[in-house]
């Protein structure tokens, strides 16, 4: 493939820029995936990209490159696989993702968890999980098994999908986040058997995700994550949308206000305390927020749809 057309295309800035079709940009993100674009036009597509932002048709082609990529995870007869995109990390606040996942397990839904993690200012995740005996594995057929014998599985990026990992390590060289970030949180490990939650930061995302999940089908939870994960915020419930095959609806408002700390939830990034605080809370000795609460209980009935 000869990439100059398409940077012509689409590298015109915010507003000169046109959208690449499905077709094509399935063709060119399929590329990127497989490591077949050149460093200096795979930089200039990156910037193009963030720069103009994603049109809808250009995630829908973005989308299937990666289908027809993504290793797919067994799941048992019974309640679908909720999956738990986690790529950033605690910052501030108590990451309560685990928790989450947690307590779907504890409700017989199974639930698998991907990411990965190279933000040096913020508590890796996979510290995290493991100070709660939750581990990667080697693959997705060890997930399976993973999910039969105990519900939760966790699959770092660069076992489940070496070419997105691999574009999402160009943070690092360039300094920003880009079109590969999007799609990590849109990877479906469990097609036909799952149920995605979508977290995003930027609300301009939150329109075009809602207009992504209509056309890409499935079952699926978009909300605003927390410091970038996919939890509801504990000190003020975002809004909560569910979609079930292209039909979307509010399970929750958002609540009105700001968001004051709690005295029950401490500011506790640090891994050991964070993993204490989510352990009390499974026991009952410290109380788990109502917005997680209702994320779960929502998650849980959308498994069972």
């Amino acid at each position: 493939m000869t990439y100059a057309p398409i940077i012509k295309e689409i590298g015109r800035g915010a507003k000169g820029a046109r959208p690449l079709d499905a077709a094509a940009a399935e063709a060119v993100f399929a590329d990127m995936l497989d490591g077949k674009v050149p460093d200096l036009e795979l930089g200039a597509i990156v910037m193009a990209l963030r720069i103009k932002s994603e049109a809808a048709d250009e995630l829908l082609g973005f989308k299937r490159a990666l289908d027809a990529r993504t290793p797919q995870v067994a799941v048992l007869s019974g309640p679908r696989c909720v999956v738990l995109p986690t790529y950033n990390g605690a910052r501030r606040q108590a990451n309560l993702m685990p928790l989450v996942a947690l307590l779907l397990a504890r409700k017989g839904v199974p639930v698998l968890i991907h990411g990965r993690h190279d933000f040096e200012s913020r508590t890796s995740p996979f510290e995290l999980l493991a100070a709660l005996d939750i581990h990667p594995v080697a693959d997705a057929t060890a997930a399976g098994a993973e999910l039969a014998a105990g519900r939760i599985a966790c699959l770092k990026l660069d076992t489940l999908l070496p070419g997105l990992d691999r574009l999402l390590a160009l943070r690092l060289r360039m300094g920003v986040r880009g079109t590969a970030h999007t799609m990590a949180k849109l990877v479906d490990p469990c097609r036909g058997r799952s149920v995605r939650v979508v977290a995003v930061t930027h609300p301009e995302y939150l329109e075009r995700m809602h207009h992504f999940l209509c056309a890409d089908g499935g079952h699926a939870m978009l909300l605003r994550g927390t410091e970038g994960e996919t939890y509801a915020n504990p000190r003020r419930r975002p809004e909560m949308k569910v979609f079930e095959d292209g039909a979307a609806r509010v399970a929750w408002p958002a609540e009105e206000g700001g968001a004051p700390p709690l005295a029950d939830l401490p500011d506790c990034p640090g891994v050991a305390d964070n993993a204490a605080l989510i352990r009390a809370m499974l026991e009952g000795r410290s109380p788990v927020p109502a917005p997680v609460r209702e994320q779960v209980e929502t998650l849980a009935a959308l498994a069972q749809a």
